[in-house]
């Protein structure tokens, strides 16, 4: 490629090292139609003769259809995608393939292929995301009303429904949606057209080019449009919050599916057993989804130290900018399918999450609320006088609602047998309405909104 500047072929190490075919093979179909986008553009503004575009568009279309049928060869000789495609379209149509690359640098060409690609990238994401927030909405929906305890510190806090419980979780993979979109709407200008760094002199039309690309225009700057990789970056960042938020969850399914827990059986097709201990049963779908976290988060630091100290504009360490981006995209298809599955799949084990909601004394603070509210006992009086209460229920080894009516008035004589109706977990988590609370009626109104209904 420039055999003219040089006297020597490169070291086989420099030729290995200065591939990235081995990767970037993976955005053949966005060189393909930059390429034809740029070459329609050129005969337009009659940089190229119409012929000569025809016959390299017929071309790439030649080239596409032999990626298709047999894969992007590992040829470290043309170094990557863009050259193996120029090399191929030489081969099929001639010399008249030279044209292609008129007012165009493999600088704007890789910038504008790797835009495409993260822009495909979000656009699956998304979709996916919406398959598992249905998940999340059925089950939700199916347990709206059913109690469990809700932690805090892993300790028994106060009851909740599963329905809010999963709801939860909507709204973090809804937020998570939010941000691969608005990533996706910055992102989406072409850098086609900006060539090394300085822009060219032939007569482009770049916002023809970015309409053809389905861009919302051209990026305005082209020092900056073939040095940035915000746009990977900022893929990265909601990928890496999104797998947060799936790690979490899968905490949970790991935990909940332990036997101390009880909560919830996992499928055969989202578990494993064990080579040497027959009645094992192991999460471990969710631990993968738990541990691709860690991977995914650690390809967005990987690309950000990568571009950290970069002069403008470009230099060759952008070349490992694919890398952490196809990681990524592949580790966090899969945990959000395995998430996606284990949801839809799971048996919810209702009875033994109700069981353990009565059994730590979750309704405490229902007991308080109860004192300020009809004894006009002030809150943090009425904190102490429920911790005597829950005391007393240990010490007789009964639930809140059991204690007797004559053990709770020794306590305090302001309570009286009104109390016993906020003391069972149904009454208390029917109680919870204020906007964002867990009662039943509330989560279904919130399901019901996170569907457009």
């Amino acid at each position: 490629m420039w055999g003219g500047r040089f006297a020597e072929g490169p070291a086989a190490v420099m030729r290995e090292i200065n591939a990235s075919i081995p990767f970037d093979k993976r955005m053949w179909r966005q060189d393909i139609a930059a390429s034809k986008a740029h070459v329609a553009m050129l005969a337009t503004q009659g940089v190229v003769a119409q012929e000569d575009a025809a016959a390299i568009s017929a071309g790439l279309d030649t080239v596409a259809a032999d990626y298709e049928a047999n894969g992007v060869p590992d040829d470290l000789t043309l170094e990557d995608i863009h050259m193996l495609s120029e090399a191929k379209l030489a081969a099929a149509i001639g010399p008249v393939a030279g044209r292609l690359h008129t007012a165009r640098s493999r600088n704007d060409q890789v910038a504008t292929d790797f835009r495409l690609w993260v822009r495909d990238a979000i656009d699956q994401t998304r979709t996916a995301l919406a398959a598992l927030d249905a998940a999340l909405l059925a089950r939700a929906e199916q347990h709206a009303g059913d109690v469990m305890p809700g932690f805090t510190h892993l300790q028994s806090a106060q009851p909740v429904t599963l329905g809010h419980h999963l709801m939860a979780y909507h709204e973090m993979i809804a937020r998570d949606a939010t941000r691969f979109a608005d990533a996706r709407a910055r992102m989406n200008l072409c850098p086609l057209g900006s060539a090394a760094l300085a822009g060219t002199g032939f007569p482009l039309d770049r916002h023809a080019t970015a309409a053809a690309l389905g861009f919302d225009g051209p990026t305005r700057n082209s020092l900056d449009a073939v040095s940035d990789r915000d746009f990977a970056i900022e893929y990265l960042t909601a990928a890496a919050q999104c797998s947060l938020h799936l790690s979490r969850l899968a905490e949970e399914f790991v935990l909940w599916a332990s036997q101390p827990f009880g909560f919830v059986a996992l499928s055969d097709q989202w578990s494993t057993g064990s080579s040497i201990m027959p009645q094992k049963r192991n999460p471990d779908a969710a631990e993968l989804v738990r541990g691709h976290a860690g991977r995914i988060t650690g390809c967005l630091v990987s690309l950000m130290v990568t571009m950290k100290g970069l002069p403008l504009a470009y230099s060759k360490d952008m070349q490992d900018d694919k890398p952490p981006v196809f990681e990524c995209h592949d580790l966090l298809g899969l945990s959000i399918a395995a998430m996606t599955g284990m949801i839809e799949s799971a048996t919810f084990r209702t009875d033994r999450m109700r069981a353990l909601a009565e059994s730590g004394y979750a309704t405490a603070t229902d007991l308080a609320d109860w004192l300020v509210r009809e004894a006009n006992v002030p809150f943090r009086e009425a904190h102490h006088i429920t911790g005597r209460a829950v005391a007393r229920a240990e010490a007789l080894a009964v639930t809140l609602d059991q204690v007797p009516l004559a053990d709770l008035k020794a306590i305090d004589p302001r309570i009286d047998d009104r109390v016993y109706s906020v003391l069972s977990v149904d009454a208390s988590v029917a109680s919870r309405t204020s906007f964002g609370g867990t009662a039943p009626d509330n989560v279904r109104a919130a399901i019901r909104a996170a569907r457009g209904e």
